[in-house]
């Protein structure tokens, strides 16, 4: 295979690649925020019966591809397709079982399902399902990471990658095996805290990217989690404002530090020998400058911005390869 078709589908956003093996590099991409969710909202609309799915899905799918055939001045047809992300969950095309943990760096033990081309559509699609642990899940990150992880590293042992986001995931390497998972609900309960509940009234988000290295209210978040009760320490975020110690632009800043503190302080104390950051722009920062002010500097990896970037295709590559054998 020297090219190939990398589906990366989200929760809330679509990313369709041409990528050339050789050195992975992207030939043309196609984004979108037509997300599974809002894919499946209109596969409901749609009135279809079950059986239709598959099709009505992968129709979405060919629009994008037809779209990367113009680009290219050239016919994609019989080119691989590799999906990861939501399209393997009950609410995408093809719900494949969670592959259950450990898990190798290499794709190893990862399920995933093939379908091959027909008249409706060109291309054999491989789908990579997600992992579960015995009480947690993912999917779409696991390829990323097993994406990241460069050969040239040796031995990956003791080591955690941290995938900052909404939802934010904790993914566990020991000996070459993924062992365990953690989701932190970090961003979703900062927009709930930030707009829904009565912290909003003493916050202001100055939509300014704020270097959280000079900024002494987030570093003040990060400190009053440690060894803090997160229900009692949010309502500071309050207190903070009726007493004039912070003015809200700075609480916004000192409640993104309670949390994300909150997700991190228990690494102070855990074994863990590397921390992987795999946080782009602004965000990565935050998780960053938390590590340091958790004194966790000699642990931190920072994974390169382009490298993580380009993970997903990477993994899908290499689980791709692994299923083949």
């Amino acid at each position: 295979m020297k090219q190939f078709l990398s589906c990366d589908w989200g929760t809330s956003s679509f990313r369709l690649r041409l990528v050339d093996v050789n050195g992975y590099q992207i030939l043309a991409e196609e984004t979108d925020n037509n997300g599974i969710a809002a894919t499946f909202a209109l596969w409901k609309q749609s009135g279809q019966p079950e059986e239709e799915r598959r099709s009505f899905y992968l129709d979405v799918i060919n629009k994008y591809i037809k779209k990367i055939e113009s680009k290219t001045s050239r016919s994609l047809s019989g080119v691989q397709l590799i999906i990861s992300g939501m399209a393997s969950s009950t609410i995408g095309f093809i719900d494949i079982p969670y592959s259950q943990l450990p898990v190798g760096t290499d794709g190893t033990n990862i399920k995933t399902q093939s379908i091959s081309a027909d008249g409706h559509f060109a291309h054999d699609v491989m789908v990579i399902s997600g992992l579960r642990s015995d009480d947690d899940v993912v999917r779409g990150e696991e390829t990323q990471l097993i994406g990241c992880i460069d050969p040239s590293y040796g031995k990956i042992d003791d080591e955690l990658f941290i995938f900052p986001g909404t939802h934010s995931k904790h993914i566990f390497v020991s000996k070459d095996q993924i062992t365990g998972i953690k989701t932190y609900m970090t961003g979703e309960f900062f927009e709930l805290l930030s707009q829904k509940s009565i912290l909003r009234l003493s916050v202001e988000n100055n939509d300014e990217q704020t270097d959280p290295q000079t900024s002494g209210s987030f570093k003040m978040g990060v400190n009053d989690a440690i060894d803090a009760n997160l229900l009692n320490a949010a309502f500071k975020v309050r207190t903070n404002s009726l007493l004039n110690k912070l003015s809200n632009r700075e609480n916004y800043n000192y409640l993104s530090g309670l949390l994300i503190a909150t997700e991190l302080k228990d690494l102070k104390t855990s074994g863990i020998q590397k921390i992987n950051l795999l946080g782009g722009s602004n965000l990565g920062e935050y998780y960053r400058c938390a590590l340091e002010e958790l004194g966790l500097s000699s642990k931190i990896r920072i994974v390169n911005t382009s490298w993580a970037d380009e993970a997903v295709v990477r993994g899908q590559h290499k689980i791709y390869k692994t299923t083949m054998q």
